[in-house]
């Protein structure tokens, strides 16, 4: 048996192939948009993809299983329940995908989704007990997969569905059954995601705090509370993954010179800057939205920019457009026309407008001094862009709270002409929340450096409520 995990840094999704490599052939389970990597790795093994397996219909990344389907002639497995759209087979609790000497047993785990599987792989060559379990977004690494993205209506039901599949599916089966989970540090699926990327059961079982014995009603309390904001775009996201997503076929670069960029600005394009901060400082087009080509970019860009919207880059080199275009791809946005090919000294010699400064870094001592010097008319207003139960922990003495998931909707409360500091946890969600002030329009904007933690660290007050 052959098996390997392919990881997104940032996203932190998880995806695998499991092959049989004495009869050729392969599984890929949870899919990204980039397909290539799994063709690659499956012909240098000399096998054959001829299944794709998803555990569940994802919600904060968009697969590539209509893509892989389509390049390899493999057919696509979900859950009976899914309500996929696209040409699937079904599977059912108790199914066993053969897979040459590998059995793939189907365990129907719902709590994250409705439909969300488990599969147990077991080598036939090596014994009839499964060797490890594809628990999908169902069992992390220190965590399960969180109750709320498919409504928050649903979630305490599907929270009680949870409560059942890990105590009479999971839990049940032997220490010594290794875990690989759908995702790993940095996803949206769960509260705390630990950053090992795979696990045991008996491990997980003593150490893992979602699995502490808890009645069915303290659990569903247990597991819809403290939950982080939900992923950017992720009902258009969960929409794209029902219906089925259109293959991406080759991604090539397009370079355009501005007078070729200027006719799709004029239809409502938007220009999003990737270079670095540095750069975009120093001179950008007003209006772009700026956030750097990093491994946060997938998870930020839903926070910013409309997902329909027709989309040109501003790169610091042209040889990241495909690290770009898979980066925004991956949640849903498939629209970018091109990348500008021709410097912003072009742009300025055309009479086009430039203009310089961008939202200013400010560390927590330096905005608690300025809330004390300031006058009435000139002091930032605070606004706290965590989750509602982070913000009950502590926060800067009159932050407004305003959820980086909120804030979009709830922009016009604020003033652009009046100073903005915005601040979160770390200053990761309050970078993609000024990012957003500053394509709005607000003149003075300071994200503040190393967030609530840093405040207090610090030494500065904090107040509850």
């Amino acid at each position: 048996m052959f098996t390997q995990q392919f990881f997104i840094e940032g996203l932190g999704c998880a995806s695998y192939i499991v092959g049989c490599e004495a009869k050729g052939i392969a599984a890929i389970i949870d899919p990204d948009r980039d397909v290539q990597k799994y063709l690659d790795v499956a012909q240098n093994r000399g096998l054959k993809i001829t299944h794709i397996i998803e555990t569940h219909l994802h919600a904060d990344h968009v697969s590539g299983n209509s893509e892989l389907a389509a390049r390899t002639g493999a057919e696509i497995y979900l859950h009976e329940t899914s309500g996929a759209e696209f040409p699937h087979k079904k599977v059912k609790h108790d199914d066993v995908i053969g897979l040459g000497n590998i059995r793939l047993n189907v365990l129907h785990t719902p709590g994250h989704t409705p439909e969300s599987i488990t599969l147990l792989v077991t080598d036939t060559t090596r014994a009839e007990e499964p060797w490890l379990a594809l628990t999908g977004d169902t069992l992390f690494v220190g965590d399960i997969g969180r109750p709320d993205l498919v409504g928050v209506e649903a979630a305490r039901g599907l929270a009680g569905d949870m409560h059942e599949s890990l105590n009479e599916k999971l839990l049940p089966l032997n220490d010594s059954l290794l875990i690989y989970p759908g995702h790993g540090a940095g996803s949206l699926c769960g509260k705390s995601i630990g950053s090992m990327r795979s696990s045991t059961l008996g491990f997980e079982r003593k150490y893992n705090s979602a699995l502490a014995p808890r009645e069915r009603d303290e659990f569903v309390d247990f597991a819809t509370s403290g939950l982080p904001e939900q992923p950017g775009n992720h009902t258009r996201i969960k929409s794209m993954n029902r219906k089925g997503v259109k293959p991406l076929g080759k991604v090539e670069a397009n370079p355009l010179t501005i007078q070729e960029s200027i006719p799709f600005f004029q239809r409502g394009a938007g220009m999003l800057d990737t270079r670095s901060k540095e750069e975009f400082v120093q001179a950008h087009v007003p209006g772009a939205v700026h956030l750097e080509a990093d491994d946060q970019l997938s998870n930020r860009i839903g926070f910013v920019f409309p997902p329909d919207a027709p989309m040109v880059l501003v790169l610091k080199d042209a040889a990241q457009y495909e690290q770009v275009v898979y980066s925004l791809a991956r949640v849903g946005y498939e629209n970018v026309v091109g990348y500008l090919a021709e410097g912003l000294d072009v742009w300025e010699s055309m009479g086009l407008p430039l203009t310089a400064g961008d939202v200013k870094d400010i560390e927590p001592v330096e905005l608690s001094n300025l809330l004390k010097s300031c006058s009435n008319g000139d002091c930032p207003k605070v606004v706290d862009v965590r989750e509602p139960w982070e913000y009950k922990q502590g926060h800067v003495p009159g932050a407004v709270l305003m959820p980086l998931g909120q804030l979009s909707a709830r922009i016009s409360e604020l003033d652009p002409e009046h100073p903005v500091a915005v601040i979160c946890a770390s200053g990761n969600r309050s970078q993609s929340a000024a990012a957003l002030l500053g394509q709005k329009g607000f003149k003075t904007v300071y994200n503040v450096v190393g967030g609530t933690g840093a405040w207090l660290y610090s030494g500065l007050e904090i107040e509850r409520n």
